[in-house]
């Protein structure tokens, strides 16, 4: 297949791929020494920075100046970035080149050297009223100095280094430490499958710790001298699975890079500076006049592994830098680097061979914004105008009236009804969410959404008609009338508390995108997009929510087969793009296995097929769809539209986050390092597509995600009303049913905020597995009811309580203990509320119900 020719699109998209400076960088006071100090430890105890220890040349000329290398034992504590330096206590003893990191307790200190021996002791640092205090920890099995190492889940894992100052190679040596365990011991773990080696650099991301670079010691076989030969290999361990991975190489050495590497957004690590070892074999000779360190930063990406550079270590070179290094500020290397108040802090360190320097760098994270202009404004305005008309038009002929309000006067027809449907399911869930898991996985979750077409012969020919026949508004009045009151109640109370925290999502997720393309406060987005989306909410009723839904399911499908074409055009062709997806394995659709706890294929099959029987039979959000439609037989028609769309629509997004994959293996540099992978999408989206195309595809899922909100609220309020409000004021008239559902729509805008704002802070790696954890919490459990009330007419109302309580209780524990993969909530919340209800209700038996149970 030959690439596509958009010559003038395609010069557009590759002007975008640069990305700016990711840090602001700025200095602390220095070090209170008038030289500064290599190999120190370094970090965070009860908010004051700490540095100790280290070593210099007291005159700063290195090895070929007067003064011989002296170590240091002194410990310093800056308690705010605009206050002193003051000296807090001592370490145990006068050393440097120790690990160190901080961990909740403190200062974690890992090893060390004094110029005559190395040390296998380990202490945390502990910082409180003004002093500094030491905490032993269990000593390391052999004594390490310029060892790497960084926390992974609580568990601190090192690296390399060298046993004594004598030896002529250096280790392959990998240790783990439990830090929730005061008696545990040192764990001696298998060593990455290449060289031994010091002053590498480590870090923790994505579930794994990294190795990087580092330098082999060796002996010189003709002159027995000691060599370094600098290594540019990297190398990945999996805890999960006890496994080392040799990744992509770096593009050159970073040795004595300040570590551990900052973890930056999700999947980013990022490595400052190092030294690459060309000028190594002539320190001698350069002395005061060697240029110094690297000053790029390297940012390696766990999903697609690759390297890119992205921005530098600020410096600034004097005129008088030879003879004057320390009015200069360099790169450093030989010092850790510490997370502070939200900033990366270089505090001291070596700018060139033996010489240190005092001050202390610091660089602040920039949130990168999309290139998002006027033109694409544009289109977002017409787009939204195009909505609030919509919705303007509905509100002037809507009646003041629930049955209006909540059913549309069931006089939607059956293809706007699917598409409605189809809609409210595609939402940013599936925009947003399904390319970003695809992104960072492959295609294991596909049949979770294709199983629609399996449940829906179900639901039209089981569900519809006991629902029409029995003319609900509130899919839940159904229960009342199988069971009871209380039966009732309890499932709509169920579906609002699920559907309030879906509510939090869907709002949440558009607003990250627009935060993302726009640089616009995140806060903000939420708090505007939900007060506009209520507005029209409250005015036009489901009937706006329904046409709202038809206009930007077109808009929404063009919009991602456009980017998928765009994103095929950058990387070849459809041909190519795929293929390269296939042999890195992100095509794989199927895991074999008969395992409960992970997504093998019985349990994507089974686990999908009663989570969209839960949607689909229980869910208001749905159901209210298909009751708005003159006659069953449209009814019908509306499911089977829903499905059949499901199966493109699912291939498209999936082949879109597959696409993303391929394109940003090829452009690394066009990622933003600080951003979630859930942002993937909505980035490209932002900075690679064509101005205006842009601006169509990101309207249309404002849009979208709106209409789900709406139609979010729209539903919970007609349970409100219906199951609620009318429950327990029976007396209350139409209108007043009327006022009060839109006073709850409005209610319900408020709660959907405050639980977006609480997943701002959440930083999950895939909202989509938290948005299937709460469905398969919540949504189990009600739909139990729904097929205990439907097929197994032996259960009473006694009997469903207690077994709706019970498989509740029952899922909760199985949730904590991880005892199944949450695609099997759903099959535990229907299968034991359908055990219990049949044993209690058998131990409870009750006087026939008045309506007898809905033959099967």
């Amino acid at each position: 297949m030959k690439p596509f020719v958009v010559p003038f699109f395609w010069l557009i998209l590759m002007s975008q791929l640069s990305i700016a400076q990711p840090f602001s960088w700025g200095q602390l006071p220095p070090v209170p020494d008038p030289v500064g100090f290599a190999g120190s430890v370094a970090g965070v105890s009860n908010g004051a920075l700490l540095i100790g220890g280290g070593a210099n040349f007291p005159d700063n000329a290195g090895p070929w100046g007067k003064t011989p290398k002296t170590w240091y034992d002194a410990v310093f504590a800056l308690e705010t970035s605009t206050g002193a330096w003051k000296k807090v206590g001592k370490l145990p003893r006068k050393m440097g080149y120790a690990i160190s990191m901080t961990i909740p307790e403190g200062v974690l200190c890992i090893g060390g050297a004094d110029g005559e021996r190395h040390y296998a002791d380990v202490f945390v640092l502990r910082y409180q009223n003004g002093t500094v205090s030491t905490k032993p920890l269990r000593p390391l099995p052999v004594p390490l100095a310029n060892a790497s190492g960084a926390v992974l889940n609580n568990t601190v894992y090192v690296a390399g280094g060298i046993e004594s100052p004598t030896d002529t190679t250096a280790e392959n040596l990998f240790l783990s430490l439990d830090l929730t365990k005061p008696d545990a011991q040192w764990q001696k773990l298998s060593g990455w499958p290449g060289a031994g080696r010091m002053l590498a650099v480590a870090g923790a991301q994505d579930g794994k710790f990294f190795l990087f670079s580092g330098t082999e010691v060796y002996q010189d076989t003709q002159t027995k001298t000691i060599k370094r030969r600098y290594l540019s290999d990297a190398y990945a361990y999996n805890p999960t699975q006890k496994s080392w991975q040799r990744i992509a190489d770096l593009p050159h050495p970073t040795v004595a890079a300040p570590s551990p590497a900052y973890a930056a957004g999700q999947t980013h690590l990022l490595l400052s500076g190092g030294d690459d070892g060309a000028n190594a074999d002539k320190n001698a000779v350069l002395k005061e006049t060697h240029p110094g360190f690297r000053t790029d930063i390297l940012a390696y990406h766990t999903l697609t592994n690759t390297w890119t550079v992205t921005g530098s270590v600020s410096t600034d070179k004097k005129a008088d830098a030879v003879s004057n290094p320390m009015g200069s500020t360099w790169a450093p290397v030989t010092t850790p680097l510490v997370v502070w108040n939200g900033q990366l802090v270089l505090p001291g360190g070596e700018v060139r061979p033996g010489v240190r320097t005092n001050r202390v760098l610091t660089a602040s994270p920039v949130q990168q914004a999309g290139t998002f202009g006027g033109w694409d404004w544009g289109v977002v305005g017409v787009y939204f105008l195009l909505v609030i008309g919509i919705s303007t038009y509905v509100a002037r002929k809507m009646g003041a009236s629930t049955d209006d309000f909540f059913l549309g006067g069931q006089n939607i027809p059956w293809w706007a009804a699917g598409l409605s449907i189809f809609g409210s399911k595609l939402s940013a869930l599936t925009f947003i969410a399904i390319p970003a898991k695809t992104f960072a996985t492959d295609w294991t979750y596909l049949f979770a959404n294709v199983m629609i077409v399996v449940v829906a012969p179900i639901v039209a020919y089981w569900f519809l008609p006991y629902f029409r026949k029995i003319k609900i508004t509130s899919v839940y009045e159904f229960l009342a009338l199988r069971f009871n009151q209380r039966v009732k109640l309890l499932g709509s109370l169920t579906f609002v508390l699920f559907q309030v925290g879906r509510l939090g999502i869907v709002t949440y997720l558009p607003a990250l995108v627009l935060s993302t393309v726009t640089g616009l406060n995140l806060m903000a987005c939420i708090v505007v997009m939900s007060a506009i989306t209520v507005l029209y909410t409250i005015s036009g009723g489901i009937e706006a929510v329904v046409w709202t839904e038809v206009a930007q399911v077109g808009i929404l499908l063009g919009g991602a087969f456009a980017s998928l074409f765009f994103i095929a055009n950058a990387t070849g062709s459809f041909g190519s793009m795929f293929r390269e997806a296939a042999d890195a394995g992100k095509l794989h659709l199927v895991n074999q296995g008969w395992g409960i706890t992970e997504p093998v294929l019985w349990v994507v099959l089974v686990g999908n097929f009663l989570s969209q029987l839960t949607t689909y039979s229980s869910d208001q959000v749905v159901v209210q769809r298909y009751l708005t439609t003159p006659t069953e037989a449209e009814a019908r028609q509306s499911i089977w539209t829903n499905a059949l769309l499901v199966i493109p629509a699912t291939l498209i997004f999936f082949s879109v986050g597959t696409a993303l994959w391929v394109f940003f293996r090829h452009n690394p540099g066009g990622l933003n390092p600080m951003g979630r992978t859930d942002d993937v999408f909505p980035w490209y989206i932002s900075t690679q597509l064509p101005v205006g195309l842009r601006g169509l595809v990101i309207a249309g899922l404002f849009a979208a995600t709106m209409s789900t909100i709406s139609s979010s609220m729209n539903s919970i309020a007609t349970v409100m009303t219906t199951d609620f409000y009318r429950h327990f004021k029976p007396k209350s008239s139409d209108k007043q049913r009327f006022r009060f559902a839109r006073l709850a729509t409005l209610g319900l805008g408020i709660a959907g905020i405050g639980i977006a704002i609480g997943l701002v802070y959440l930083q999950n790696a895939s909202i989509w597995d938290q948005y299937l954890k709460l469905t398969g919490m919540f949504g189990g459990c009600l739909a139990g009811m729904f097929v205990a009330g439907i097929f197994f007419k032996q259960i009473n109302s006694q009997g469903i309580l207690i077994g709706f309580l019970l498989s509740a209780i029952l899922l909760y524990f199985v949730q904590a203990n991880g005892w199944v993969h949450f695609f099997l909530y759903p099959g535990v919340g229907i299968i034991g509320c359908i055990v219990f209800g049949l044993l209690f209700s058998q131990l409870f038996p009750e006087k026939k119900h008045p309506v007898k149970a809905i033959p099967v």
